[in-house]
Formats: structure tokens, sequence, C-alpha cells
């Protein structure tokens, strides 16, 4: 009998022994057998269908993703946070020059809009400070590139002046440079490469989400509670800087959205159900109007972005406050608090919160340390358990439930949104980039993320563009990066495949 007989076929000799030796265990075996395959195929059958409401007509449910239930859902009404120290950091904007010119140095006094620094490439578009007070310090990372500028907040918020205009009688060109003279051009987003716009740039359309269902994000109608009118204006704005249309996506799952975005005028409705990342901006723009090459440019923008350039327009003032939601099953009173943006994450935290502490979503968030600062965009800092521990045998073993899409661990045989712990442990090292049929369940996109990223390893430029990279995002393959079998990076290499097509 040959080695190879032996290996193939030992689990069946095994069994057949066993049987022959012990023949009443062996049914008791045989029926545990059978009770796993059927709850295996009961769980298949049982998954979770995404929640529609009657909230918006026309509603686009989409059937793939998954929602990762974790602890620590903020709650409550807004608290005002105390908070003094604040930051703007470059690092924050791709591909804008590592050195820009600061204007500004160490003890000086700005006040709520002045200029901080701008870039040398484009030196129109300049970047605000978002309180007023002192700049305490300017650290520099490497190569002498600026890290970040922190100011130290007086308490007073005094606003720098800001002209009125007659937005109804402005021209396009005088309102993009009012934008960027004011500092608010860097809060628009341009798609593909997610880069600020060029100034003489004019987008196909404009794409608005109003929803985020990223694990832990914050409520909209919480964000935008008292700022409707600045929101409204802020439509307003966006729809003169477009040739096309300005896009609302508006989140179908509830039976009410915040009557900000449903009594919306100017806009395009659109509502969409589903699973994370049906709130993603760009699983919106695919299935709206779907970017089909680089040339096919795109602004999008979130809804605290929206009210800023809202309250500059109709207030002449520069409002960079931001509602930020903190939770996570490390922190021990979920909550939401007022501040600014740039805010410092340890005065946030206020003593909360002991793990790793993420800057944004626990999908595509940064990791930090309690004196940095949140990044520009982020509106939520996530804690979850740090996860430094080995699993003898990993997924072989029944152990505590464990967010999992591919019904490997104990959670995908009983499906369940029950809330769950959960930390930064990859339960597994990196290995090697398998087919595996995953990352097309996880993105509700005609994309086939795998053939696209080993395109980009390859760096086959043609078929990279081929594969749809100019629709995506890191946040739209977060979620195939979660579920990852291979455990590969697959944000990283989506943005190295970004910043070589971009670079050409």
């Amino acid at each position: 009998m040959s080695i190879a007989f032996l290996s193939t076929n030992l689990p069946f000799l095994l069994v057949a022994v066993f049987g022959t030796m012990f023949p009443v265990l062996s049914y008791v075996v045989y029926g545990l057998i059978g009770l796993l395959a059927l709850l295996y195929i009961g769980s298949i059958f049982s998954q979770k269908k995404p929640t529609v409401s009657g909230a918006g007509k026309n509603v686009k449910v989409l059937k793939k993703g998954f929602d990762i239930p974790v602890k620590g859902t903020p709650q409550g009404e807004v608290l005002a946070a105390q908070t003094t120290k604040f930051a703007i950091q470059p690092k924050n904007f791709p591909y804008i020059f590592p050195i820009p010119k600061v204007t500004v140095a160490v003890g000086d006094h700005v006040d709520v809009g002045d200029i901080l620094f701008y870039d040398r490439d484009h030196p129109k578009v300049k970047f605000a400070t978002p309180v007023s007070g002192k700049v305490v310090d300017i650290h520099r990372g490497a190569k002498r590139s600026i890290a970040e500028i922190i100011i130290e907040a007086d308490g007073r918020q005094t606003h720098r002046d800001v002209k009125s205009i007659n937005l109804d009688a402005i021209s396009r060109e005088d309102l993009v440079d009012f934008l960027a003279e004011n500092g608010v051009w860097p809060m628009i987003n341009q798609r593909p490469y997610d880069v600020i716009p060029e100034l003489d740039a004019v987008p196909r359309d404009i794409f608005v989400t109003t929803f985020d269902t990223a694990p832990l994000a914050p409520d909209a109608a919480k964000v935008v509670a008292g700022k409707e009118v600045a929101f409204q204006k802020g439509l307003d704005v966006l729809r003169k800087l477009t040739s096309g249309k300005v896009h609302l996506g508006l989140d179908g799952r509830v039976a009410k959205v915040s009557s900000a975005f449903s009594d919306a005028t100017g806009v395009e409705k659109h509502w969409f159900a589903g699973f994370h990342p049906a709130g993603n901006v760009g699983v919106q723009i695919h299935h709206t109007a779907p970017i089909k090459n680089g040339e096919d440019v795109v602004w999008t923008l979130g809804v605290q972005e929206v009210c800023s350039i809202g309250s500059l327009v109709d207030g002449q003032k520069y409002d960079a406050s931001r509602v930020v939601a903190i939770g996570g099953n490390k922190v021990d009173k979920p909550r939401y608090v007022q501040t600014y943006m740039g805010a410092n994450i340890g005065e946030l935290l206020a003593g909360d919160g002991h793990g790793r502490i993420i800057s944004g979503d626990m999908l595509t968030g940064e990791k930090k340390e309690r004196g940095e600062f949140l990044n520009y965009f982020d509106d939520q800092i996530t804690v979850i358990d740090e996860g430094d521990y080995y699993e003898m045998f990993g997924w072989a073993i029944p152990t505590k439930k464990t967010p999992t899409v591919s019904r490997t661990y104990l959670k995908g045989m009983f499906p369940s949104t029950k809330p769950m712990d959960i930390d930064a442990n990859y339960h597994g090292e990196k290995r090697a980039f398998v087919l595996t049929g995953e990352y097309e369940r996880m993105l509700p996109m005609d994309i086939y993320p795998q053939h696209l990223m080993k395109a980009i390893i390859a760096a086959d430029y043609e078929k990279m563009e081929g594969l749809g990279i100019h629709e995506l995002s890191e946040e739209d393959i977060a979620l195939c990066e979660f579920a990852c079998t291979s455990k590969q990076p697959l944000q990283k290499i989506l943005r190295q495949g970004l910043t070589e097509l971009y670079s050409e």
C-alpha cells in the first residue's frame, strides 16, 4: 500500500476502523457530523436580508456586503468637548507637495479661517485653521516634510473677516476663487484618485452621501441638526460648480430621515438600502452614474463638509465645527461630542477608551496615540481591544463568537446581529493570494476585486483600468480586506495602483 494512498484515504480508513471497533459510538459521530451539516446548510438559507423601509421611493437594494456587529455604538445627545489643541496635517491630502508653504510661525496668533499653509504646486489652494488661538508647534516628518501644525485654542473663536457674495450673481470662476481663498476648497474630494480638485476642473457630477454604514459611524441626523440652512446653502453652492447634477444619497433602511435631506432642493435624490458599504459614496456613484475612466471626473463630499461650505457663503464665517462619534467595545461611555476639525484625540477621550485608538472607523481608520489628532476628514474615534494574542489552532477550534463572513467561526453557523466584542487581531498571517470568491460577496459593484488586485501587483495598467480601478477608493475595498482569507493589505495595494496611474 503506497504512502500516497494512505495520506489521501487515511481519514476514511480511520472512520471505518473506528466504526468496526465501536459501532455504537460511530453512530453518535455520524449523527454529530450530520447535525453540523444541517446547521451549515441552514445558516446559508437563513442569512439576514437587507432592511428596507418605506422612507423613499425606488429604493436601490444592495444585497452584497456585511454589517460588522460591534459593541459600543455612540448614544445620547451631542455633548460639548473640552478640547484645547487642534492640528491640520498635510499628510491627509494625497499627492500635495510634501513641504507646503507655511504662512505662520510658532507663537503667532490666528483667527478662525486664517491660512496656515498652501500647496506650492497650487498656491491658490489654501488650508485654514479651525480655531482661534496660538500656533504652538510645527512638527516635521521625514525629509523635513510638514507633519502637522498645532494650534492651542483661546476659547474665543474670533473669526477672520470674510466678504459676502451674491450666489445668484457671482460667476463660477469667482466662486471657485472665493472658496479656495477662504480655505474650504480642500474639503472637496475628486474621484478618481481622491485628490483635491484643480481650480479649473469642472466635474461631470457631484455626489453627497447622507448616511454612513461603516461600523459605529455617526448618525447623520445628529450631525446635521441645527445646520439645516447651511446644508441647503452648501448644496446650492455645489450646484453652481458642476455642469451636471448634484446627487444626494439617502438612507432607505430607516422609516424617516432628517428633513434637511428629504426636503433638500436642487438635487437628484437616490435611496439606498443594504449592508455596509451601501453608505459609501463610491458604491452610490457606481449605481447612479459610474466613473468610466481616469478623465471622467466627479466630486464627492460628506454632510459636514457641505455644511462648512454653506456656512461660509451664508454666514461669512469659516466653520470647521464637527460632531464626532466616540465608540467601540473599549469605550466605557460611547457618545457624541461637539468639537472642531483636527481635535486632539486624548482630550476628546478624556481618560476613556483603553485599547487600540483609531481615527475613523475600524475598517479604514488610522491607528493613533492619545497625543495625536483627528485626521482632516474623520468624524469618529473607534477604540477596540488591541488583540495582541495567539490562538491555538486558530479557526479550527470553536472558540468565542467572532465576526465572520465565511461561516468559519461559530458566529457564522448561527447568524446574529447582536453586538460583539472585537479586536485588531488578524486571526492569521499573510499567506498565498488565492481565489476564494469572498471579495465579490462583499463589494456591491460590478467589479472583480481579486483580479484587479493581482493586476495592480503585476503593474498591468491596461488591465487595471479595464477592471475598474478608477471607480474605487480604499473605503470601498476595506470590507474585502476584512474578509480576506489571504490577509492581503488590499487598501494599500489599491492606493499603490491609483498612485501609479495618477503619476502617469
